[in-house]
């Protein structure tokens, strides 16, 4: 049985399949709506050919009955983790939400609430933490976008540590890397908000069916 987290063949063809070229801007594989830019891309390919290899498996074996918070984790929480932490939150689940690079006390990016209230999500109340103000607690699972984020979050998690994983390893289809969508299209936020929301429906469908058969 193919775990959640590997992409198949197919399903990698798929997202990687040519879309039209835009009538502006030279952009042959409708690179910047999926990917949003072709840094994105790169990152991407690299971290499917990491999780293609195994370099991923513990992150995908999660004991989901220790965990009691999600925690997201991006650069500097203005973007994917507040609106992770809200999906999250919808969903009944205890969730926060934190930045590696963050600039304490900021409001949510423009963008972003903009996109997210499209989904009725509201944002406006959220403010920035950065990772050395966040309060770690024993049952949290933090929840990266980026792998290069995941390596940084190792070198400085507290003694006792928390579990972690990668986000896009529980959307379908896999990306274990969520590109930032800062100051990029409203086509890549959109593409960006629904993996997140899946990858968010994933890990809560666990989640309630553990708690269903404890």
């Amino acid at each position: 049985m193919q775990e959640r987290g590997d992409a198949s063949p197919e399903e990698i063809r798929q997202e990687l399949r040519p879309h039209p070229m835009p009538l502006r801007g030279w952009d042959p594989v409708g690179m910047r709506p999926r990917f949003g830019t072709y840094r994105g891309l790169i990152r991407l390919l690299l971290a499917w050919v990491e999780n293609l290899t195994g370099r991923y498996r513990q992150l995908k074996q999660i004991r989901w009955e220790q965990v009691e918070r999600l925690v997201f984790v991006c650069h500097g929480n203005i973007c994917r983790s507040p609106y992770a932490e809200r999906c999250a939150a919808r969903h009944g689940l205890a969730a926060a939400s934190f930045g590696l690079s963050a600039d304490r006390g900021a409001p949510a990016d423009p963008d972003a609430c903009r996109i997210a209230a499209r989904r009725a999500i509201d944002l406006a109340a959220h403010r920035a933490c950065d990772a050395a103000d966040f309060e770690f607690k024993v049952g949290d699972l933090l929840i990266v976008m980026e792998p290069r984020q995941l390596r940084r979050l190792l070198c400085n998690l507290p003694a006792g540590g928390c579990q972690m994983t990668l986000l896009g390893l529980w959307s379908r289809p896999p990306r274990p890397h969520i590109h930032d969508p800062h100051r990029l299209s409203d086509a890549y936020w959109e593409r960006c908000f629904d993996v997140i929301d899946t990858a968010v429906q994933s890990i809560t469908d666990r989640i309630l069916q553990i708690r269903h058969e404890v």
